[in-house]
């Protein structure tokens, strides 16, 4: 079993201890799409399997959050804001946008890329190396700033 797994379990029964209730359901939800992950795949979820659905249900928070913005939802947008926090608590250290750019730079000479033809390549390495660290949209928009 993962240790980012076992971390998740354990933040719900404190949660339950504590009356957190929203921490408690929030964290109840993540749980569920974990399980339901591996009922459907008949497999153990590994920490790179746990953070790939973490940004998921961050991504799907977010998008929501605007919605409900838009609509002006205040009390629901704030809701699906702090279910996204508290999701990012759970992720791996995000690289700063110095970091990022540095390690993209790197990328981009370990491949040969020289223009926005190479875009793909330096993304596919990019989104394998930097898997958990920074989001496909931040990833994507620090390699067009290097190579446009």
């Amino acid at each position: 079993m993962s240790s980012l797994k076992d971390r998740i379990k354990n933040d719900i029964k404190e949660a339950m201890k504590a009356k957190d209730v929203f921490r408690r359901d929030a964290l109840r939800m993540l749980s569920s799409a974990m399980k339901q992950i591996e009922v459907d795949e008949r497999r153990d979820l590994s920490d790179e399997d746990i953070i790939k659905i973490l940004q998921k249900q961050i991504k799907q928070r977010e998008e929501v959050a605007i919605q409900y913005k838009e609509a002006d939802r205040m009390d629901l947008y704030e809701t699906e804001t702090k279910e996204a926090e508290l999701f990012k608590e759970y992720l791996p250290k995000q690289l700063s946008d110095e970091e990022l750019e540095v390690t993209i730079r790197k990328i981009v000479e370990s491949v040969g890329a020289t223009s926005m033809k190479d875009m793909g390549k330096v993304m596919g390495m990019a989104t394998k190396e930097l898997s958990g660290q920074a989001d496909g949209k931040r990833i994507n928009q620090s390699v067009k700033a290097i190579l446009g």
